[in-house]
């Protein structure tokens, strides 16, 4: 039977892209899928404005006109301007347990990339570090996150025979809430905040967390600047990922660090984990998926950490620890038993020590592959 790759350029050629995913793993009890609308949002041209700075082609595997693959080429203008390299990224990679097929896909991404005289291609990358990344190489029978892609296990296989080899990994943990705080640990944390003349910010009401949105916007990109991959986000992008994730976002689980003059020193947003009820809906919102989502914001005992970040000035003293334990209180109060890190580069080192004070097991690890081209 023959394989033909088209590009997908219509709507209705976009969401076959989006539902692939759905299709292959429908009886996996691990994957997670992301908000229907909002992939649907990310992937188009006209909503997404990374597109001010980003090129991308997203290409459908067809065998007997059945959808067997899927990938997206994107090239980050942004990314060549802060790291002076002409790299084409690839993600939303799927497709069946057939050589023909993944080679066939990731030639479709190598021939763009030729055409653009592009020097190397790496990935499973998004537009942004917003975005999922990284391909899974362990732990296949652990639960997804919203956060984080789920991948087959053959994947990794197949990209090492098209000439793929490892960039960078990621690490994830499974961390455990202890029962009761260790008061040393506390007492340490409570000295790092005297003398740092620093206080945790509270909020009764959840907008009034809104009120350090500027600032969490800059800190991001400060704290994020010399991760692998990474470029600055504008503050449209910035909104459109707020405006996206925060409407699900328990505010109790959200820790600011303020200095003596009221700016953010530090902040950690964790959240309960959502991965069963995006199960529950396949990523559909309505008719289930959205009462489902609200349950699982409000009552659950497993917690993921989706984003957090540190003022340069304050890096290696200890403020991750210090904003895991001004949550604590609520994780016991709302029952949380896990906490789920999501994905850290191997090589950060401030954020693999902030993990010694608590049990955990490291329990996923994800990879960027690349795969260098004649043209460099």
């Amino acid at each position: 039977m023959e394989l033909v790759v088209k590009e997908a350029k219509t709507r209705a050629e976009l969401k076959r892209f989006v539902q692939f995913a759905g299709n292959l793993y429908k009886d996996n009890p691990y994957w997670v899928p992301l908000p229907f609308q909002a992939e649907m949002k990310l992937l188009s041209k006209n909503k997404n404005p990374s597109f001010d700075f980003c090129e991308a082609k997203y290409f459908l595997a067809y065998r007997s006109e059945k959808i067997v693959g899927r990938v997206a080429a994107i090239l980050n203008h942004a990314h060549e301007e802060k790291w002076g390299q002409k790299y084409l990224r690839f993600g939303w990679l799927e497709f069946v347990d057939d050589p023909q097929v993944s080679a066939a896909l990731m030639g479709a991404v190598q021939n763009w990339a030729i055409e653009k005289r592009i020097t190397a291609i790496h990935g499973p990358l998004g537009f942004t570090d917003f975005d999922r990344s990284g391909l899974l190489v362990e732990g296949f029978n652990e639960m997804g996150t919203m956060m984080a892609n789920y991948s087959q296990p053959y994947y990794p296989r197949h990209l090492e025979k098209l000439g793929y080899k490892k960039d960078i990994d990621w690490l994830e943990y499974l961390i455990e809430v202890p029962e009761k705080l260790d008061k040393e640990i506390a007492d340490r944390a409570e000295q790092i905040l005297k003398n740092n003349h620093l206080r945790i910010f509270k909020a009764e009401k959840k907008k009034e967390y809104l009120r350090y949105t500027d600032q969490l916007f800059d800190l991001i990109n400060e704290s994020y600047q010399n991760r692998y991959g990474f470029v600055p986000l504008n503050q449209e992008q910035l909104q459109v990922y707020m405006d996206s994730f925060y409407p699900l976002v328990n505010h109790k689980f959200i820790a600011l660090i303020v200095d003596e003059n009221d700016e953010l020193a530090a902040f950690s947003i964790t959240n309960p984990s959502l991965s069963k009820a995006l199960q529950s809906g396949g990523g559909r919102l309505f008719p289930n998926g959205f009462f489902n989502l609200i349950r699982s914001i409000n009552a659950n005992d497993r917690a993921e950490l989706l984003l957090h970040g540190v003022k340069e000035k304050y890096s290696g003293i200890g403020m991750s620890v210090v904003m895991m334990i001004a949550m604590l209180q609520n994780f016991h109060e709302f029952g949380i038993k896990t906490v789920e890190s999501n994905p850290e580069l191997e090589n950060d080192q401030n954020v693999q020590i902030q993990w010694r004070v608590f049990e955990k097991r490291q329990h996923k690890r994800r990879r960027c592959y690349i795969k260098r081209l004649t043209n460099e």
